[in-house]
């Protein structure tokens, strides 16, 4: 507790001159033609396919994650973190990109902008993401020594990382609180991309709680690693007793889709509901709705 009281005190209480922070970043939009990449950059081949896609994120909702860029000349920039958005940005055909630019080569003092930054109640998760990786990226901190400087526990510095891993059309609906950050925890424990953004949909359509989401990913993935071992075996035709046949025959009708049964040697098993899109996704769930109701 005492740690984040005096983070609350403010920048002013840190340092002699709180209004040296406006000398050592600035959040701006530059010319991609007055951007240079760096030449220490460490990364030398960038995924080609991967960059493809990200320009066509691009495109669709912007660059959530500024550049961070540090001036070298009159209208002269280069990259200190970003190069995979700077590239991604050309192929997408951007004239202009989001930087912040570095105008000191004081990390402590970029570090302590960072930090009191973080302390503001206005911020959203993503903004906070934002700040902590920057301070691990430009500051050379590591996730502990950053849970330090900010007063929070590891797991969660670790918890808001995790969301600049999410599709940037979720990204976006965190930033405009369109979800919150409960319900961005709960989809990011989906690995697939594509199921991600088809759970951030149904929250937006249907208005489900951050439990009900829960409930939803769990499923998903007991599913996952139960099925994941009946991969590698050979499949095995089960015998089903006559009343299981003539079960699943009813829940087909009734869901209009071809349910099956999945049962283990331990006689513990599952029920399966196959969909073909959100949309036969969304009949499914209306007819869930009408049993519960």
């Amino acid at each position: 507790m005492a740690k984040r009281a005096a983070l609350g005190r403010g920048l002013g209480a840190l340092i002699d001159d709180a209004n040296i922070i406006n000398t050592v970043t600035t959040s701006d939009e530059v010319a991609i033609s007055q951007i240079e990449a760096n030449p220490w950059q460490p990364r030398t081949t960038f995924d080609q396919e991967a960059l493809g896609e990200l320009a066509k994120s691009i495109k669709e909702v912007g660059i959530i994650q500024p550049l961070t860029l540090r001036k070298t000349d009159e209208n002269k920039y280069q990259i200190i973190a970003g190069e995979r958005r700077f590239r991604a940005a050309k192929l997408a055909g951007l004239k202009k990109v989001p930087a912040y630019i570095r105008e000191s080569n004081d990390a402590n003092m970029l570090e302590l902008a960072l930090v009191e930054n973080i302390q503001r109640e206005d911020l959203d998760a993503i903004e906070i993401a934002l700040s902590y990786q920057r301070l691990i990226e430009e500051c050379q901190l590591t996730q502990e020594s950053l849970s330090e400087r900010v007063g929070k526990k590891r797991s969660t510095v670790s918890n808001y990382l995790r969301l600049l891993k999410l599709p940037a059309i979720i990204q976006k609906a965190i930033r405009e609180r369109e979800i919150s950050m409960g319900h961005a925890r709960a989809i990011i424990n989906i690995e697939d991309p594509d199921t991600q953004i088809m759970l951030y949909r149904q929250i937006v359509k249907y208005d489900f709680s951050v439990r009900k989401i829960e409930e939803i990913v769990r499923k998903m993935n007991s599913e996952t690693d139960e099925i994941s071992p009946e991969k590698k075996a050979p499949a095995k035709a089960t015998q089903f007793p006559k009343e299981y046949e003539e079960l699943k025959k009813h829940l087909s009708n009734h869901f209009s889709a071809n349910v099956d049964f999945k049962i283990n040697n331990k006689g513990k098993g599952k029920i399966v509901i196959p969909f073909n899109s959100d949309k036969d996704l969304e009949r499914i769930i209306g007819v869930l709705d009408k049993l519960n109701s």
